[in-house]
C-alpha cells in the first residue's frame, strides 16, 4: 500500500500531464532535491565531493545526452568523447580569449559547438545505420585527438594539448571549494534533467522513438527523418558538450586529449546500457553504477583486511566489474531502470498478493 494511486483523481488535461502525476513520486523527488540541495553540501566529507559526487553529476549529464540519441532515437553513437572535448576545449577559448566572459556564458557556447560538430557527423544517419553509423561517429573521436594535437588555435598555442582554466566566478562568487563546485554542477544537471524530461514526453521525443522503432514506418505517417535523426544529435552532442566543459572546468581543471578518448566514449555507452536505454533515471543509475563500482571494489580487500598486491587488486577489479556488466545484461537487458520500474510496480500490489 505504500505505492497506491487509488484516489488520486485528475480533474484537469494539465494535472494528467504532469512530469510526476504520482503523489508519492513528488514527494520521493522532492526529498532527493532536498537531500542534494541541503543535507549533502552540509555533512559529505570532501573526499566524497571529489571522488565520487562531482564525477558522477557530470558523468550523468554525459550519459543523459548519449541515452536521448542511442536510447530514444536508436541512433549508435561512439564519438561522445570527442563531443566532450568539442565542448571542453571550445569553452576554453571562449574564456582565454574574451575578457570578462561569463563561465557559465562559456560553458553553454561550447555545448553550441559540440552541437555543430555532432550535426556535422550525424549526417552519415541519413544514409547509414548500426554498425557503419558506429563507425562514422567512432571517426569523430580520432579527428577531434588530431585537432588538440595539432591545430594550436584550439588549444591557445600548447604543444602538447594540454590546457587549463582557473579562478572559476558565477556572478561574482567563487567557484574553489568543492562544495562550491558540487552545487554548480548540480544546477546544470537539474536544469538539462528537466528540459531533456519535457523534451521525450513531447512531440519530437515521440518523434525521436518512432524512428528508433522503425524509421520506415515513421516516414510513412508524416514524420520527416531528416529533422528527427539531427534534432537528436543536436540536442544529444549540446549536453554532452556542456558535461565536457564541466568535467574540465570543474572537475579536472587541466586537461589534454587523453582525458576524453575513446574509452571515455565507451564507458558513457556502458552507462545507458546498463542503467536503461530510452530512460532518463536510468542514465542515473548507469553513472553510478561506472563511478562508484569500481572504487568499492577497490576498497574492499583493505575493509576486509586481506592482503593483496595493488596490481592484482586493479586487474580483479576490472575482471568483476566486467563480470556484472554481462550478468546484467543477461539478467535484465533493459538495465537497472527495469528494475525499479519493476519494484514500484511490486509495491502497488504489496501486501497483497497478485
Amino acid at each position: 500500500m505504500l505505492y497506491r494511486e487509488n484516489g488520486q483523481f485528475k480533474t484537469s488535461y494539465r494535472a494528467d500531464l504532469q512530469v510526476f502525476p504520482i503523489r508519492q513520486d513528488r514527494v520521493a523527488i522532492a526529498l532527493l532535491l532536498a537531500l542534494a540541495i541541503v543535507v549533502v553540501p552540509l555533512v559529505a566529507p570532501e573526499y566524497l565531493f571529489r571522488a565520487i559526487l562531482i564525477p558522477f553529476l557530470i558523468l550523468s549529464l554525459a550519459a543523459l545526452g548519449l541515452n536521448i540519441l542511442v536510447g530514444y532515437c536508436g541512433q549508435i553513437s561512439l564519438g561522445t568523447g570527442a563531443f566532450m572535448a568539442v565542448g571542453a576545449y571550445a569553452a576554453y577559448n571562449f574564456q582565454v580569449r574574451i575578457d570578462g566572459m561569463p563561465v557559465v556564458a562559456s560553458i553553454l557556447l561550447g555545448g553550441l559547438c559540440s552541437t555543430a560538430v555532432g550535426v556535422l557527423f550525424g549526417l552519415p544517419s541519413l544514409r547509414i545505420k548500426g554498425l557503419y553509423l558506429a563507425v562514422a561517429t567512432l571517426a569523430a573521436q580520432f579527428f577531434v585527438d588530431w585537432a588538440a594535437l595539432r591545430l594550436k588555435f584550439v588549444t591557445n598555442g600548447s604543444t602538447s594539448g594540454s590546457v587549463s582554466v582557473a579562478e572559476l566566478q558565477f556572478l561574482g562568487i567563487p567557484i574553489e571549494s568543492p562544495v562550491q563546485k558540487y552545487m554548480f554542477c548540480l544546477a546544470f544537471v537539474l536544469v538539462f534533467a528537466t528540459l531533456a524530461k519535457n523534451l521525450v514526453r513531447g512531440h519530437i521525443g515521440r518523434e525521436w522513438m518512432a524512428i528508433r522503432d522503425m524509421d520506415v514506418a515513421a516516414a510513412v505517417i508524416g514524420i520527416r527523418p531528416v529533422y528527427a535523426k539531427l534534432s537528436a544529435f543536436a540536442v544529444s552532442s549540446f549536453i554532452v558538450g556542456v558535461a565536457g566543459a564541466l568535467w574540465g572546468f570543474v572537475h579536472l581543471g587541466s586537461w589534454e586529449p587523453a582525458a576524453f578518448g575513446v574509452n571515455r566514449s565507451f564507458d558513457l555507452l556502458f552507462m545507458i546500457i546498463i542503467g536503461g536505454l530510452g530512460s532518463i533515471m536510468g542514465s542515473f543509475f548507469g553513472a553510478a553504477f561506472i563511478v562508484v563500482l569500481p572504487i568499492v571494489l577497490d576498497s574492499l580487500p583493505y575493509w576486509f583486511g586481506i592482503p593483496i598486491d595493488t596490481a592484482l587488486a586493479a586487474h580483479l577489479t576490472f575482471m568483476i566489474f566486467g563480470a556484472l556488466i554481462v550478468f546484467f545484461l543477461i539478467v535484465e537487458p533493459h538495465g537497472i531502470a527495469r528494475l525499479w520500474s519493476t519494484a514500484k510496480e511490486k509495491l502497488r500490489l504489496w501486501p497483497f498478493p497478485h
